[in-house]
């Protein structure tokens, strides 16, 4: 869709050359949803492809994935075998139901951003202990985990002219086992419900709730809880944060929030390879 409203677009090649944010600004990023439908509030894009951010960095302390990364690219990433949660990067990636011209145009950083409840790279960076470094206008940086990042639908905690830089995945989030669950209306629905489960070494049990909520939330447990004290901290989410549009209704939503969360319960209480 043409914005007929941009007076102008800017692409820097490095940070020191960003403009100073002022009303009317967006950061363009792959620009999927930003050219999607009309935005007749913005006057100038500032195209962040041109600070060339390499898109991903396997380290011994983890992975980070750069704001600009594609989905794409972050499919194809071959990840260390040790990592017991790698097949997560997949399967969020491939909950972002979309054409191949979106896959390798939409960003990590951009669907982080957007914040849309269903957003499947919120689900995989907050489910891993994501903590994302964000760039300041005047300078400087700060770090804020993805569970914070995200306060409700297109709603966020960066502030006019912040830079969402790079998401970093610690190793020992992507050594723990995982469990991923995912629902929608249709086949190639937008997800109604996106849970996953994780287990570390020590039998800390933790569930992500996203898709079914406006914002990702977890609940965690010392060991694999019980299936009674699951139901009851799922049903202790207010009313109020049961995420209700055409992709499903809120009662529905909680019911199969409930049901995934106990299959993911139950795969994550059995020994690896149990029942395979």
């Amino acid at each position: 869709m043409d914005l007929n409203t941009i007076e102008s677009v800017l692409t820097p090649g490095v940070r020191e050359a960003l403009p100073p944010w002022r009303t009317g600004d967006a950061w363009l990023a792959g620009g999927t949803w930003l050219f999607s439908e009309p935005q007749p509030h913005l006057a100038r894009l500032v195209d962040l492809a041109g600070l060339g951010w390499a898109p991903h960095a396997v380290t011994a302390e983890g992975l980070s994935i750069g704001a600009t990364c594609t989905i794409a690219a972050l499919e194809r990433l071959d990840l260390p075998a040790d990592w017991a949660a790698r097949p997560l990067v997949g399967q969020c990636c491939r909950a972002l139901l979309g054409s191949f011209k979106v896959w390798n145009a939409a960003t990590v950083g951009g669907n982080l951003c957007l914040a849309l409840p269903a957003g499947p790279m919120i689900a995989l960076t907050a489910a891993l202990d994501g903590t994302c470094l964000i760039w300041t206008p005047e300078g400087g940086e700060r770090h804020l985990p993805v569970l914070d990042l995200v306060l409700g639908p297109c709603a966020t905690a960066l502030h006019p002219g912040e830079v969402l830089r790079r998401i970093d995945l610690p190793a020992a989030a992507l050594r723990r086992r995982a469990a991923f669950r995912r629902i929608a209306l249709s086949p190639n629905g937008r997800s109604g419900a996106l849970l996953i489960g994780t287990l570390d070494g020590t039998g800390a049990f933790a569930l992500t709730v996203t898709a079914a909520t406006r914002r990702p939330l977890q609940v965690r447990f010392a060991t694999v809880p019980e299936a009674g004290a699951l139901e009851s901290a799922l049903a202790a989410i207010p009313d109020d944060l049961w995420y209700d549009d055409v992709h499903g209704a809120p009662a529905w939503r909680r019911h199969v929030t409930g049901l995934l969360a106990a299959e993911i319960r139950g795969e994550l209480a059995s020994e690896p390879g149990e029942g395979a």
